[in-house]
């Protein structure tokens, strides 16, 4: 999805295909606020690959009826007065800085909007990085990332550790460097995962600056309903990767990883929040470890879980070279934050 390119709307890509969320209920006559699209053909000719059966695939988001569109330096957003929802893109052919400034700018950018828009809480970002892996020149291009990412928070007076918004950052063959995020007037409650060390406090083995991300985000989605954001999740125990190059124990690992972070979340909200019920995307590194993967989550959900049954498959480069599948989710219930 380009700057500007809301996906329902302008890609040709089948909204029914995907999750549509209700931060308002969809409506026909509303566009939707924004949304991600997988495997969505592109204006330069590329599309993340799907895996598994069925086509290209839409998360939409939608808000009020009546939304503002603009955009603040990269940036391009839309709002309804309470949820903003923005996207950017860079050609880093044309970006000469290099990862870590061009990651400071982006930010940068990000809060310009949020502080414009009135819309100052940014609740999940989404990160694509071509060759997330690879070196940069004598430093790992995800960690040039956290590099630039920190700096923007820091810089901004935003919270760089506790109180982080949720995030993933994904790596992709090729393509611009893309970043899409959401926002709103009410702040989320971060939550942390016990069975993992928080990403913002990593140990300097893993980069001169630490990843600024919570595991998961509650936030008060309005109409007595709670959104849970979960960041991307692997299998990481502390703050160690765990069973490298066993594919299968890797995802029973990210399994167990997912049920800790929504019973830290359920401690904190009257929501229900269950495993089997969430909208998953799950990031395969090794195309063909795909049927091995999905056969746990079968045997681990069951087969009709709607967890499985709408879950989108990419293959995309993970954060780290030694994992082979990572899972971002969310899910909308009924309930309140606890006092």
């Amino acid at each position: 999805m380009s700057p500007g390119d809301w996906v329902t709307l302008e890609t040709g890509a089948d909204p029914s295909r995907g999750q549509q969320h209700g931060l308002h209920p969809p409506h026909p006559q509303h566009p939707p606020l924004g949304g991600l699209g997988y495997g969505v053909p592109r204006a330069d000719g590329l599309a993340e690959r799907l895996l598994g059966e069925g086509g290209a695939r839409v998360d939409a988001w939608f808000g009020g009826a009546d939304l503002e569109r603009g955009r603040c330096g990269s940036v391009a957003w839309r709002h309804d007065g309470h949820w903003l929802y923005g996207t950017l893109e860079f050609d880093e052919a044309r970006e000469p800085a290099g990862l870590a400034a061009l990651a400071e700018r982006a930010y940068r950018d990000v809060f310009a909007s949020l502080a414009h828009t009135g819309c100052d809480h940014l609740l999940r970002v989404w990160n694509y990085l071509p060759a997330i892996n690879a070196d940069g020149g004598g430093l790992e291009r995800y960690r040039q990332f956290n590099l630039g990412r920190q700096e923007a928070f820091l810089n901004a007076g935003r919270a760089a550790f506790d109180g982080a918004p949720a995030a993933c950052a994904m790596g992709t063959r090729d393509g611009p460097f893309r970043l899409h995020f959401l926002a709103g007037r009410v702040p989320a409650l971060a939550i942390e995962n016990p069975r993992q060390v928080s990403a913002y406090r990593y140990p300097a083995a893993y980069g001169p600056c630490s990843p600024t991300f919570s595991r998961a985000a509650l936030v008060d989605a309005g109409q007595g309903q709670l959104a849970l954001f979960i960041s991307g999740t692997a299998s990481v125990v502390g703050h160690a990767s765990a069973h490298v190059g066993d594919v299968e124990a890797q995802t029973h690992e990210t399994l167990a990883n997912l049920r800790a972070v929504i019973d830290a979340a359920r401690a904190r909200c009257s929501a229900r929040f269950e495993l089997a019920l969430l909208d998953c995307i799950v990031y395969v590194r090794l195309e063909q470890d795909w049927p091995a993967i999905r056969a746990v989550l079968q045997c681990a959900l069951g087969a009709e879980a709607p967890a499985l049954r709408g879950a989108v498959a990419l293959q995309a480069d993970i954060c780290r070279s030694d994992l082979l599948v990572e899972i971002e989710a969310h899910a909308f219930e009924p309930g309140e934050l606890l006092k």
